[in-house]
């Protein structure tokens, strides 16, 4: 089994990361201006992912976006709307531009439970109907029994099953981690490390689907990760805390943890996204100083 630590010069303290939360949080609330509240709208992968979604309401919720542009000409579009893999070509159709990415959830999510013939064959599916970025799920079942090399080998095939599928576009790769059942600080280490080595653009903490999902720990130590793996390799990796993101103050609060850690860099929607159903009112509320509901 590979020694992350040594390779890459990072090992989780528990005491150090409590004591830079502290500080980080404290500082937090400074950075909530109309700028940043904008920033983090605009790097909201904008989800749905009910159970009893249907193209109907895909649709609906692809109209609300574009009636939000034309009332808020003056503010960004999210970075994507994030439905399942079947109602990719809804999103693709529908939107009212090109650079609403549209984000499917694939690979068997949200347990990735299944076989790998089966996992990849939607990955290819949810692309070729117009899937700009795709986010699966660490194998779980693999990584907890200590097998990496087989997590390796599945993450290894999905980008590479996507990536044929593209046929020449660039499809962003997004791998969750599900920290809240990870829970130790080494282990999201572990599975941060092993993500960005087999391709992942971006590595994300939860599927929103388990009890605990994005935490402040869990976004501390992959961005501690992501950092060390820039150190070392030279290649960017993304952060998308998701699962439960859904105030303004909880997005400027891991906004402030990718600035502190990552830097002014990672401040835009290449680098950084929240999975969120509900947040987007919240901003919009924040912004305007009042209530909005559009979404």
């Amino acid at each position: 089994m590979t020694d992350f630590n040594t390779k890459y010069g990072y090992t989780p303290n528990s005491e150090v990361m409590d004591a830079n939360l502290q500080k980080i949080s404290a500082a937090s609330a400074e950075l909530a201006s109309e700028s940043v509240l904008k920033s983090c709208f605009s790097m909201m992968d904008l989800t749905t992912l009910r159970t009893n979604d249907t193209a109907e309401s895909v649709a609906a919720l692809v109209n609300k976006v574009g009636a939000y542009a034309k009332e808020y000409p003056q503010y960004p579009l999210p970075a994507s709307i994030c439905v399942y893999s079947n109602f990719a070509k809804v999103v693709a159709a529908g939107r009212i531009t090109p650079d609403l990415h549209t984000t499917c959830v694939s690979a068997c999510f949200p347990s990735s439970q299944s076989f790998l013939e089966v996992k990849l064959l939607e990955c290819a599916m949810a692309v070729k109907d117009g899937a700009d970025e795709i986010d699966v799920v660490l194998p779980l079942n693999t990584f907890l029994a200590g097998d990496y090399d087989a997590v390796r080998e599945e993450l290894r095939a999905i980008r590479k099953t996507i990536d044929e599928a593209a046929q020449g576009r660039k499809i962003t790769f997004k791998v969750i981690l599900e920290t809240g059942i990870l829970s130790k600080p080494q282990l999201i280490a572990n599975a941060s490390f092993l993500a960005m080595e087999e391709g992942a653009d971006f590595i994300k903490t939860s599927t929103g689907k388990v009890e605990i999902n994005a935490t402040p720990m869990a976004a501390y130590v992959m961005c501690e990760c992501i950092k060390a793996y820039f150190a070392k390799t030279g290649r960017k990796v993304g952060f998308k805390p998701a699962g439960g993101v859904s105030t303004a103050a909880e997005a400027v609060g891991y906004y402030a943890i990718v600035k502190s850690i990552l830097g002014p860099d990672w401040l835009n929607k290449d680098l950084l996204r929240f999975g969120v159903s509900r947040l987007a009112n919240n901003l919009l509320s924040a912004i305007e100083q009042k209530t909005v509901s559009i979404f």
